[in-house]
Protein backbone atom coordinates (compact mmCIF):
# COMPACT_ATOMS: atom_id res chain seq x y z
CA UNK A 1 0.00 0.00 0.00
CA UNK A 2 2.82 2.36 0.92
CA UNK A 3 4.60 1.53 -2.36
CA UNK A 4 1.42 2.26 -4.34
CA UNK A 5 0.99 5.59 -2.57
CA UNK A 6 4.58 6.52 -3.35
CA UNK A 7 4.04 5.75 -7.03
CA UNK A 8 0.88 7.85 -7.10
CA UNK A 9 2.72 10.74 -5.47
CA UNK A 10 5.55 10.44 -7.99
CA UNK A 11 3.13 10.42 -10.94
CA UNK A 12 1.28 13.41 -9.50
CA UNK A 13 4.54 15.31 -9.07
CA UNK A 14 5.62 14.59 -12.66
CA UNK A 15 2.24 15.73 -14.02
CA UNK A 16 2.35 18.89 -11.91
CA UNK A 17 5.86 19.73 -13.16
CA UNK A 18 4.76 19.19 -16.76
CA UNK A 19 1.77 21.49 -16.28
CA UNK A 20 3.97 24.17 -14.71
CA UNK A 21 6.53 23.88 -17.50
CA UNK A 22 3.81 24.24 -20.15
CA UNK A 23 2.36 27.26 -18.37
CA UNK A 24 5.79 28.89 -18.15
CA UNK A 25 6.43 28.30 -21.84
CA UNK A 26 3.12 29.92 -22.78
CA UNK A 27 3.41 32.82 -20.33
CA UNK A 28 3.37 36.33 -21.72
CA UNK A 29 6.89 37.86 -21.57
CA UNK A 30 7.29 39.82 -18.28
CA UNK A 31 8.13 42.99 -20.22
CA UNK A 32 4.55 42.98 -21.55
CA UNK A 33 3.27 43.44 -18.01
CA UNK A 34 5.08 46.82 -17.90
CA UNK A 35 4.81 48.19 -21.44
CA UNK A 36 2.48 47.65 -24.38
CA UNK A 37 2.95 44.61 -26.62
CA UNK A 38 0.85 43.33 -29.54
CA UNK A 39 -1.95 41.06 -28.38
CA UNK A 40 -2.00 37.45 -29.49
CA UNK A 41 -3.78 34.17 -28.91
CA UNK A 42 -1.98 30.83 -28.55
CA UNK A 43 -3.67 28.30 -30.84
CA UNK A 44 -1.24 25.41 -30.31
CA UNK A 45 1.90 24.58 -28.36
CA UNK A 46 4.22 21.60 -28.23
CA UNK A 47 7.79 20.74 -27.37
CA UNK A 48 9.93 23.59 -28.61
CA UNK A 49 7.33 25.79 -30.29
CA UNK A 50 4.12 27.79 -29.93
CA UNK A 51 1.64 28.80 -32.65
CA UNK A 52 0.17 32.29 -32.19
CA UNK A 53 -2.50 34.36 -33.89
CA UNK A 54 -1.88 38.12 -34.01
CA UNK A 55 -4.52 40.63 -35.12
CA UNK A 56 -4.14 44.08 -36.67
CA UNK A 57 -0.66 44.86 -35.39
CA UNK A 58 1.06 47.96 -36.79
CA UNK A 59 4.83 48.40 -37.06
CA UNK A 60 7.22 51.24 -37.92
CA UNK A 61 10.04 49.68 -39.95
CA UNK A 62 13.43 50.69 -41.28
CA UNK A 63 14.53 50.27 -44.87
CA UNK A 64 16.50 47.04 -45.41
CA UNK A 65 19.94 47.19 -43.77
CA UNK A 66 22.70 45.22 -45.48
CA UNK A 67 25.21 43.83 -42.99
CA UNK A 68 27.12 40.66 -42.17
CA UNK A 69 26.17 41.03 -38.48
CA UNK A 70 22.69 40.66 -36.96
CA UNK A 71 23.82 42.52 -33.83
CA UNK A 72 25.27 45.44 -35.79
CA UNK A 73 22.24 45.75 -38.09
CA UNK A 74 19.80 45.59 -35.18
CA UNK A 75 21.71 48.27 -33.28
CA UNK A 76 21.71 50.53 -36.35
CA UNK A 77 17.99 50.01 -36.96
CA UNK A 78 17.06 50.46 -33.31
CA UNK A 79 18.84 53.83 -33.18
CA UNK A 80 16.67 55.02 -36.09
CA UNK A 81 13.54 53.81 -34.29
CA UNK A 82 14.65 55.28 -30.96
CA UNK A 83 15.04 58.70 -32.59
CA UNK A 84 11.58 58.22 -34.09
CA UNK A 85 9.89 57.63 -30.73
CA UNK A 86 11.88 60.48 -29.15
CA UNK A 87 10.16 62.93 -31.49
CA UNK A 88 12.20 62.89 -34.70
CA UNK A 89 9.12 62.41 -36.82
CA UNK A 90 6.84 64.62 -38.91
CA UNK A 91 4.63 65.43 -35.89
CA UNK A 92 7.51 66.04 -33.44
CA UNK A 93 5.61 63.62 -31.22
CA UNK A 94 7.09 61.51 -28.44
CA UNK A 95 5.86 57.91 -28.58
CA UNK A 96 5.78 55.42 -25.73
CA UNK A 97 8.25 52.53 -25.86
CA UNK A 98 6.73 49.14 -26.69
CA UNK A 99 7.95 45.58 -27.10
CA UNK A 100 9.16 43.57 -28.83
CA UNK A 101 11.64 45.09 -31.25
CA UNK A 102 11.64 42.88 -34.33
CA UNK A 103 14.51 42.18 -36.71
CA UNK A 104 13.47 40.41 -39.89
CA UNK A 105 16.40 38.38 -41.19
CA UNK A 106 16.81 37.49 -44.87
CA UNK A 107 19.99 35.38 -44.82
CA UNK A 108 22.68 35.70 -47.45
CA UNK A 109 23.84 32.84 -49.65
CA UNK A 110 27.23 32.57 -47.96
CA UNK A 111 29.04 33.19 -44.64
CA UNK A 112 30.97 36.22 -45.92
CA UNK A 113 28.08 37.89 -47.75
CA UNK A 114 25.85 40.59 -46.30
CA UNK A 115 22.36 39.56 -45.19
CA UNK A 116 19.37 41.89 -45.24
CA UNK A 117 17.75 43.07 -42.00
CA UNK A 118 14.60 45.12 -41.36
CA UNK A 119 14.13 46.40 -37.80
CA UNK A 120 10.61 47.23 -36.58
CA UNK A 121 8.92 48.91 -33.60
CA UNK A 122 5.37 48.08 -32.52
CA UNK A 123 3.23 51.22 -32.81
CA UNK A 124 1.18 51.78 -29.61
CA UNK A 125 -2.60 51.52 -29.92
CA UNK A 126 -3.07 55.26 -29.23
CA UNK A 127 -0.88 56.14 -32.25
CA UNK A 128 -2.22 53.56 -34.67
CA UNK A 129 -5.08 55.69 -36.09
CA UNK A 130 -2.49 58.24 -37.33
CA UNK A 131 1.12 57.05 -36.85
CA UNK A 132 3.65 59.85 -37.39
CA UNK A 133 5.56 59.50 -40.68
CA UNK A 134 9.34 59.89 -40.68
CA UNK A 135 12.11 59.98 -43.26
CA UNK A 136 13.66 56.56 -43.79
CA UNK A 137 10.86 54.67 -42.03
CA UNK A 138 7.62 53.14 -43.23
CA UNK A 139 4.54 51.99 -41.36
CA UNK A 140 3.28 48.47 -42.03
CA UNK A 141 -0.05 47.09 -40.82
CA UNK A 142 -0.76 43.42 -40.31
CA UNK A 143 -4.32 43.59 -41.62
CA UNK A 144 -6.45 40.74 -40.32
CA UNK A 145 -4.93 37.70 -38.64
CA UNK A 146 -1.24 36.84 -38.86
CA UNK A 147 0.04 33.49 -37.63
CA UNK A 148 3.50 32.84 -36.24
CA UNK A 149 5.42 29.78 -35.16
CA UNK A 150 7.47 30.89 -32.16
CA UNK A 151 10.46 29.62 -30.19
CA UNK A 152 11.57 31.40 -27.00
CA UNK A 153 15.13 31.65 -25.67
CA UNK A 154 16.99 33.76 -23.14
CA UNK A 155 20.15 35.83 -22.74
CA UNK A 156 21.68 38.48 -24.97
CA UNK A 157 21.28 37.61 -28.65
CA UNK A 158 24.53 37.04 -30.54
CA UNK A 159 25.19 36.58 -34.24
CA UNK A 160 25.67 32.85 -33.65
CA UNK A 161 22.36 32.51 -31.79
CA UNK A 162 19.93 33.57 -34.46
CA UNK A 163 20.65 30.92 -37.06
CA UNK A 164 20.91 28.18 -34.44
CA UNK A 165 17.61 29.13 -32.76
CA UNK A 166 15.84 29.40 -36.13
CA UNK A 167 17.11 25.93 -37.02
CA UNK A 168 15.83 24.56 -33.70
CA UNK A 169 12.40 26.03 -34.31
CA UNK A 170 12.35 24.58 -37.82
CA UNK A 171 13.37 21.15 -36.49
CA UNK A 172 10.70 21.19 -33.78
CA UNK A 173 8.00 21.85 -36.40
CA UNK A 174 8.93 18.93 -38.64
CA UNK A 175 6.32 16.19 -38.65
CA UNK A 176 3.60 18.52 -37.37
CA UNK A 177 0.57 19.86 -39.20
CA UNK A 178 2.25 23.28 -39.28
CA UNK A 179 5.52 22.40 -41.01
CA UNK A 180 4.50 22.75 -44.67
CA UNK A 181 2.63 26.03 -44.17
CA UNK A 182 5.49 27.57 -42.17
CA UNK A 183 8.11 26.52 -44.74
CA UNK A 184 6.02 27.94 -47.59
CA UNK A 185 5.10 31.14 -45.76
CA UNK A 186 8.52 32.25 -44.56
CA UNK A 187 10.76 31.18 -47.41
CA UNK A 188 14.29 31.54 -46.05
CA UNK A 189 13.54 34.51 -43.79
CA UNK A 190 12.60 34.63 -40.11
CA UNK A 191 12.14 37.23 -37.37
CA UNK A 192 14.01 37.76 -34.11
CA UNK A 193 11.86 39.41 -31.40
CA UNK A 194 13.66 41.05 -28.45
CA UNK A 195 11.67 42.18 -25.43
CA UNK A 196 14.25 43.76 -23.12
CA UNK A 197 16.26 46.95 -22.81
CA UNK A 198 20.02 46.53 -23.37
CA UNK A 199 20.40 47.54 -19.71
CA UNK A 200 18.44 44.54 -18.40
CA UNK A 201 20.91 41.77 -17.63
CA UNK A 202 18.69 39.04 -16.18
CA UNK A 203 15.37 37.49 -17.15
CA UNK A 204 15.85 38.39 -20.80
CA UNK A 205 13.28 37.07 -23.29
CA UNK A 206 13.87 36.64 -27.01
CA UNK A 207 11.91 34.75 -29.63
CA UNK A 208 12.22 33.45 -33.17
CA UNK A 209 9.07 34.04 -35.24
CA UNK A 210 8.21 32.38 -38.54
CA UNK A 211 5.11 33.92 -40.12
CA UNK A 212 2.77 31.82 -42.23
CA UNK A 213 -0.69 31.64 -43.81
CA UNK A 214 -3.05 29.52 -41.69
CA UNK A 215 -5.25 28.88 -44.75
CA UNK A 216 -2.53 26.46 -45.87
CA UNK A 217 -3.16 24.37 -42.74
CA UNK A 218 -6.94 24.00 -42.68
CA UNK A 219 -10.18 25.70 -41.77
CA UNK A 220 -10.17 24.32 -38.20
CA UNK A 221 -7.34 26.71 -37.27
CA UNK A 222 -9.58 29.81 -37.37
Amino acid sequence: MARRSSRLLLVSAVVALAVLAAAAAAAVPPTCERIECPAYEVVDSANGFEIRRYTDAMWASTAPIEDISFVSATRSGFLQLFNYIQGKNAYNETIEMTAPVLTEVSPSDGPFCASSFVVSFYVPAKNQPDPPPADGLRVRRWAGDRYAAVRRFGGFVSDADVGEQAARLDASLQGTRWAAAVNEGRGASYIVAQYNSPFEFSGRVNEIWMLFDAAKVGSDVY
